[in-house]
């Protein structure tokens, strides 16, 4: 299927995905890199996916956040949009400064099946992020947007709120402020939102509980499991060369194959 083949997302899968931001725990969306982690962390009982920029770029030998993946991140939605779970794909900045040309990229998501994406302002000018967001919501309503600000993850913190009005005036169904973990600024900032407030999980951060008790209703995992998958392999191979046994689990040949099914 190609993204001229329409396999737009049902009106239920929307409504579906929209809903899991407001149920009574917050959405905890694992961040796959390919067709196989995909499928596998669906099968693992995630009724939604989301993709992890870093893990696309770098599994293509590309650099990340640098508009540099867009065939990539559409090829991948190609493939996961008409599997049998939620699919969200992050497209960093839209892989364009020009509003129309991000509202035509999204445009081709949501007619793979993509019911999700999430934008990033790379701290650029707010007003532009704006207009992507407007021309997105205007060209495929259903897609819900995934507003990202890094003034926490780039810089200091500064115009958050600023920005995070400016997007939700724009249409943006939900907010992603990475870098943000001070449970205190959290809650201030769920009381100030009318959208559903993403943070990026940290291992070092609070656990997913707190988040949900600070008002979180979407926990992303970002590239997370793509390093420590990367780290894993790394692990072996040395296990391996050093005459020790791996440790871990190890999905099997055909578990492994059996990804590939339709």
């Amino acid at each position: 299927m190609t993204a001229d083949q329409h396999q737009t997302p049902s009106g239920r899968a929307v409504a579906a995905f929209a809903g899991l931001h407001r149920a009574g725990e917050p959405l905890l969306l694992p961040n796959a890199w390919d067709h196989a982690s995909a499928r596998a962390l669906a099968g693992q009982g995630f009724s939604a996916v989301g993709t992890t920029s870093l893990g696309v770029a770098a599994a293509a030998g590309l650099p990340d956040g640098a508009a540099a993946t867009r065939q990539e991140t559409l090829r991948l939605a190609v493939a996961l949009g008409s599997k049998p779970f939620l699919l969200s794909v992050d497209a960093e900045g839209g892989f364009s400064d020009d509003p129309d040309e991000v509202a035509q990229f999204a445009r081709e998501l949501y007619a793979v099946g993509a019911v999700g994406i999430n934008l990033e302002d790379g701290l650029g000018p707010a007003a532009r992020h704006a207009a992507k967001i407007a021309a997105v919501k205007q060209a495929a309503p259903g897609l819900f947007v995934n507003a990202r600000t890094d003034t926490h993850w780039l810089g200091e913190g500064d115009g958050t709120l600023a920005r995070l009005d400016a997007y939700q005036q724009a249409g943006a169904d939900g907010v992603f402020v990475p870098g943000l973990a001070d449970l205190r600024e959290i809650e201030a900032l769920v009381r100030h939102l009318d959208v559903p407030l993403n943070v990026l999980y940290s291992p070092g951060g609070p656990p997913v509980p707190h988040l949900a008790d600070a008002g979180v209703r979407r926990v992303s995992l970002g590239s997370l499991l793509y390093r420590r998958a990367l780290g894993a392999a790394l692990e072996t191979a040395a296990d391996i060369r050093a005459g020790r046994t791996p440790t871990g689990t190890t999905p099997s040949y055909d578990d492994v194959a059996g990804l590939a099914a339709p």
